[in-house]
């Protein structure tokens, strides 16, 4: 059933329509002021975005699976060593808006690592003509990315700097661990959707990019 769903076109824009309604909602709502009902929903966008993301990218096979968990469970043991050691991404720790957390590092923090280096792989994945430019550039996609989203971070009670803003080594080691995962997910050689991949990255990067020129606070 999953991929009679996954081959369905119709399921991936509803894929893209629902993680548009999101992230635009999300604009208008905590810009009118409904931050506290809607910060809090974050674990339900990540999740929503996720579940698009297995159908459609696919993530059903035993490879597909495998390599996602190790993605998923790499961003979760990096975030520990970030969090309980500063010289990994700086010194941080994690607000409330993102649930339910194990030593420190909310779960769906991994799952962020798990969707960000799966789409924005797709993003680029064959396109360029040569394995190791698609891998840096997935990864410095994915730096960019993070650059708007740590501007929102602390006052969206995400994650928090107590020594200002995120300092340079915190997207040098993005970048370098991105590197890592990407060239994993490129040499299992798994499907892709690109279509689905570059609405995701673009949703995103929307959301965060009209809060990083408009401030919450």
């Amino acid at each position: 059933m999953l991929k009679q769903l996954s081959e369905n076109k119709g399921v991936m824009y509803l894929g893209i329509f629902m993680v548009w309604l999101f992230n635009v909602s999300g604009i208008i709502g905590v810009s009118l002021g409904y931050a506290d009902w809607f910060l809090p929903k974050t674990i339900v966008n990540l999740l929503v975005v996720l579940f698009f993301l297995v159908i459609c990218y696919p993530i059903l096979s035993v490879k597909s699976l495998k390599v996602a968990a190790f993605v998923f469970m790499t961003g979760m043991v990096v975030e520990w060593i970030g969090v309980h050691n500063n010289w990994l991404f700086g010194s941080y720790y994690y607000g409330n808006n993102l649930g339910s957390k194990i030593y420190g590092v909310p779960l769906v923090i991994g799952i962020n690592w798990l969707t960000l280096t799966f789409i924005t792989s797709g993003m680029v994945m064959k396109r360029l003509g040569n394995k190791w430019l698609e891998i840096s550039t997935s990864s410095a996609l994915m730096v960019f990315l993070d650059f708007f989203i740590e501007v929102s971070a602390p006052p969206f009670d995400y994650w928090i700097w107590p020594n200002g803003d995120a300092p340079l080594r915190n997207f040098i080691a993005w970048f370098c661990i991105a590197f890592v995962l990407h060239y994993v997910v490129q040499k299992a050689n798994i499907k892709w959707n690109s279509v689905f991949a570059w609405q995701v990255y673009f949703a995103q990067l929307v959301f965060f990019m009209y809060f990083y020129f408009f401030p919450l606070f």
